[in-house]
């Protein structure tokens, strides 16, 4: 059953902007690979075919911070590698999300020492925070469904509010 089905011989289709707007946004995330630990593997996992976030609009992950708009960080961030992650964050196009993978990009892991950063938002803005040492890659799809809905929900009067 289609949306001819549905209208009749209407053929009007009504939305409103912002749900049409969000729903390519949502449907068109293209995700920067960050991979700094064992993070990364599973995160290479979730692209795998057994998983396949191709069905999310991701079909790969970009190696360009200008053709990206999803940071996914995955593993632990140093002191030294924080100005790069910053810079990169900086370069990439409006609107931009962040989601922090693992238990050493949220909050440092075990790694409770000077070199290493306690959570990537010290640096950066982050919208989801998915949990786990390393967290597996059903983990990372949850994490990115949460994103979806997060941004389905964002109002343009919001968006204005916060530039």
């Amino acid at each position: 059953m289609g949306v001819e089905q549905k209208l009749g011989n209407m053929g009007v289709v009504t939305t409103t902007l912002e749900s049409v707007v969000n729903w390519g946004r949502t449907n068109a995330m293209w995700p920067m690979l960050f991979g700094l630990a064992c993070c990364a593997i599973e995160m290479m996992s979730a692209q795998s075919s057994t998983y396949d976030m191709s069905r999310f609009g991701m079909e790969l992950m970009r190696a360009s911070p200008r053709q990206s708009d999803l940071m996914i960080v995955a593993g632990r961030v140093s002191r030294k590698m924080a100005p790069v992650l910053r810079r990169l964050y900086d370069q990439m196009p409006e609107p931009k999300w962040v989601i922090a993978m693992g238990d050493c990009a949220s909050c440092g892991g075990v790694f409770n020492n000077y070199a290493i950063l306690q959570g990537v938002d010290e640096i950066v803005p982050v919208d989801v925070y998915v949990a786990g040492c390393p967290p597996r890659p059903e983990a990372l799809i949850h994490g990115v469904m949460t994103l979806h809905e997060k941004v389905k929900a964002e109002k343009f009067k919001d968006l204005a509010q916060i530039k």
